[in-house]
């Protein structure tokens, strides 16, 4: 008797679907470590968030009675549900009382530090999102990162024509 095959697995959201990314992350802030964290979501965001209706761009992360709480995330209305959550309601992370206390005093030491989201996504059913512990980067920063990328794109394309 012959085998039959077995379906192939297609990406949904329960299986590491990224919800929102944070783009300007990398260009605003110097990334010094990062971590991932479970989220407290009610019925309706996650039902949202599976929509895609999520946004981490202008979110931050602060310390509240010794727990780490995500502000100012965008999650949209659930268009079937009678009653809906706030959209910009703060939300508790799930992270280990160790790593609190290390990041806490990596805050107070170090100056010009934040926590933000970087990506928002699903693993197995479970929103994650992933935070960083950043440094703002200075406008020179900025403009020196801006003209290492220009000229590593202009060495690539001078070495494509090479090769032709």
């Amino acid at each position: 008797m012959a085998k039959k095959a077995s379906p192939k697995k297609t990406e949904t959201a329960d299986q590491g679907a990224t919800l929102a990314v944070n783009r300007r992350a990398r260009y605003d802030y110097e990334i010094l470590e990062s971590l991932e964290a479970g989220i407290v979501l009610t019925g309706t965001e996650i039902k949202a968030l599976r929509e895609g209706s999520g946004s981490i761009a202008e979110g931050y992360a602060r310390f509240r009675d010794s727990e780490l709480w995500l502000y100012n995330v965008h999650i949209g209305p659930y268009g079937p549900a009678r009653e809906n959550h706030e959209p910009r309601r703060p939300r508790k992370l799930l992270v280990r009382k160790r790593q609190i206390a290390q990041w806490e005093h990596l805050l107070e030491t170090q100056p010009r530090t934040t926590i933000i989201p970087v990506r928002l996504y699903l693993t197995r059913g479970k929103a994650k999102v992933q935070i960083a512990l950043v440094r703002g980067k200075r406008t020179y920063d900025k403009r020196a990162a801006i003209a290492k990328r220009d000229a590593d794109r202009s060495m690539q394309r001078a070495l494509r024509h090479a090769q032709r």
